[in-house]
């Protein structure tokens, strides 16, 4: 899961912003809403995160800058040499040229090498990390400027650096990196400036860096880094490829009640097609004539069944396009249920179904929106003065109460 995430001069955002999705000590537990960011830390934060704002208030963007750090953390060895990097700064105030930065927070072993036996009987304990991520135009291109990786271990009691690489692409690395001198003298030779030291080494099989490329496979999203249409064709090719997510979707689309009480997959003259059997027709219907909201459903599902069996985070921008306010509630309660949801998984998700308030925690709900000149800021509803739980969130946020509502007129 995600403890924080920090984010300056990216996209709409222009000044530094902070989400912190720490739970305060004196807030009741609701183990059904709240995980520990790792057994025993004592620290809880949401299963849920829901972003709410006017239109384009920053929400997607905050969702973007998760998915450009682990894109850049997985695919940026496979980006093209002297290409560069599709982060956008804030257009706007000479902001085009400072440094962004993205910075997460998450849980990972306090012993990220196995190999005594105190560190192997030692090896499920865990502490927290973050990543951070600096870049600049130079030259016309956007480059690294930055990119360190620290963590929290309790034997040590202060921030120990596992790596930091600097401007000119000098990567310093602590013995708990487990760095070999040998795969330290090769990134010296092949580390490119649109490329993460992370996805670097683990081209060169250092295990560590391996183990964090494999964790950000673990991220699932609907935003792309270029906006294209979804291809149909694809989704319908992956749910026959993966019996067990066809066999999941047909489990819960009668539960939510979308008229369907299953689908299925033939195969076509051009490919797989799915159909779907609706109660009371006497015949299937094909997809192209389904609802768009269904067709909206099960691009999102896959998403959603891979990171609930697995663990992870599901990163879903818009999930209530097109899917009625009823419906979101029960998608909730699967990341709620400790039966969907064992291994804890998170969802960010943005929304502009208001009613959703109703069904949701203080720590749950973040608002953006933006000022005068168009820098976005984000904020928590847990850090408004004077809320209370018993307050009927809908009504106070359409009313203006909590900010982040359009103007219009």
């Amino acid at each position: 899961m995600i403890h924080a995430l920090t984010l300056e001069n990216f996209m709409s955002v222009r000044d530094r912003q902070t989400i912190d999705l720490a739970v305060g000590a004196g807030v009741v537990d609701r183990a059904e809403r709240y995980a520990e960011t790792w057994s025993g830390s004592g620290q809880r934060v949401p299963k849920v995160v829901c972003l709410f704002g006017p239109n384009a208030s920053g929400k997607s963007t905050v969702l973007r800058a998760i998915q450009h750090i682990a894109v850049f953390v997985r695919e940026s060895f496979q980006f093209a040499a002297g290409s560069s990097l599709l982060i956008e700064p804030f257009w706007g105030g000479g902001h085009e040229s400072a440094p962004t930065t993205l910075a997460v927070e998450f849980a990972g072993p306090e012993h990220i090498l196995a190999g005594s036996a105190e560190e192997t009987v030692q090896a499920d304990a865990q502490c927290r990390y973050q990543y951070e991520l600096r870049l600049q135009l130079v030259n016309g291109r956007r480059i690294v400027l930055g990119e360190s990786l620290v963590f929290w271990p309790s034997y040590a009691k202060r921030r120990v650096r596992l790596f930091e690489r600097d401007a000119t692409g000098k990567v310093s690395a602590g013995s708990e990196f487990g760095l070999l001198s040998a795969q330290n003298s090769v990134l010296g030779k092949i580390l490119r400036d649109n490329a993460s030291v992370i996805a670097t080494l683990a081209q060169l099989d250092h295990g560590p860096s391996k183990a964090l490329q494999d964790a950000t496979r673990k991220i699932w999203s609907n935003i792309l880094i270029e906006k294209v249409s979804v291809n149909e064709n694809a989704m319908v090719q992956f749910y026959q490829a993966n019996p067990n997510v066809l066999e999941a979707v047909n489990r819960d689309i009668p539960r939510i009640d979308l008229g369907i009480r299953s689908m299925s997959i033939e195969h076509g003259n051009a490919g797989p097609v799915a159909s779907f059997k609706h109660q009371g027709l006497s015949r299937d219907v094909p997809l192209v004539l389904e609802s768009h909201g269904t067709r909206q459903f099960l691009q999102v599902y896959p998403y959603l069944a891979s990171v609930l069996h697995n663990g992870g985070i599901a990163v879903i921008d818009e999930l209530d396009l097109a899917i009625h306010p009823l419906v979101l509630p029960e998608i909730m309660r699967w990341f709620y249920s400790t039966e969907r949801n064992p291994h804890h998984a998170q969802l960010w998700m943005t929304c502009q179904s208001a009613s959703l308030l109703e069904e949701l925690t203080k720590e749950e709900v973040y608002f953006c929106e933006k000022d005068a000149s168009g820098g976005s800021t984000v904020y928590g509803l847990k850090d408004i003065q004077g809320v209370r739980r018993i307050d009927n969130f809908y009504r106070k946020y359409m009313g203006g109460v909590y900010g982040a509502v359009p103007t219009i007129g």
